[in-house]
């Protein structure tokens, strides 16, 4: 499974990329954000592993070039604290983020976690898991499809945008908690001020608001999660 891995710590790219060939992963280490951005746009890989400081061009905007161009699941390395970069790579569409100093372990944890939501998406795809489609006033979401339509205007919502607005619409009836979100959406246990889900939450909150004017919109239960209305 082809990784690509873009850092410009040479010697902590060779260490990761050595754990993880170490896992049964081909990892491919690049250094500046350019040669990221042609790399992950060659559609050679699986996932991309990013971080966000780069010497060229900064890993936000490497991660927007992306995004732009192709839907595939990117994690940040971010400086440890450094929740602004964290926040702002979320809110563009990154899929998780590890912090730096990056332990390998953690990296491949959460690296694995990505890459079943996406084996979970292509079985869905070929109606192994759920072939359904599910409705909400004028919202309707295809999941063979993997696509989300307001009066047949297709909603752009990135991969764990929209596992996190599946669970939520496929529990219209009542709160889902963050726990639930982060275990099933993102597909790690939530961890202590942890805003991962609160931030792909406002996104999709965005982007239905801009469509449905509110007609369908997601309330948050303060203290616990989120109810879809």
């Amino acid at each position: 499974m082809n990784i690509l891995l873009i850092d410009d710590d040479v010697e902590l790219s060779q260490m990761l990329s050595e754990y993880l060939t170490n896992e049964s992963f081909k990892v491919t280490a690049v250094h500046t954000g350019q040669e990221g951005i042609d790399q992950a746009l060659s559609g050679k890989f699986k996932a991309v592993i990013l971080d966000i400081m780069l010497p060229d061009i900064n890993g936000i905007d490497v991660l927007k070039s992306i995004r732009q161009a192709i839907n595939i699941p990117v994690i940040m390395l971010t400086a440890k604290g450094d929740n602004i970069d964290r926040v702002l790579g979320l809110e563009l569409g990154a899929d998780d983020y590890v912090p730096k100093p990056c332990y390998p372990r953690e990296l491949l944890a959460r690296l694995r976690a990505v890459l079943r939501r996406v084996d979970e998406q292509a079985s869905q795809n070929q109606g192994e898991v759920d072939n359904k489609k599910y409705e909400l006033h004028n919202l309707v979401l295809d999941i063979p499809q993997r696509q989300c339509r307001w009066n047949d205007i297709i909603i752009e919502l990135t991969s764990t945008e929209f596992n996190l607005l599946a669970l939520l619409v496929k529990n219209q009836d009542r709160v889902v908690t963050k726990e639930e979100l982060s275990e099933d959406g993102l597909g790690r246990a939530r961890e202590l001020y942890d805003r991962s889900v609160d931030v792909h939450i406002s996104n999709i909150r965005q982007k239905l608001h801009q469509l449905t004017k509110d007609a369908v919109t997601i309330e948050t239960i303060r203290a616990v999660g989120y109810r879809i209305r």
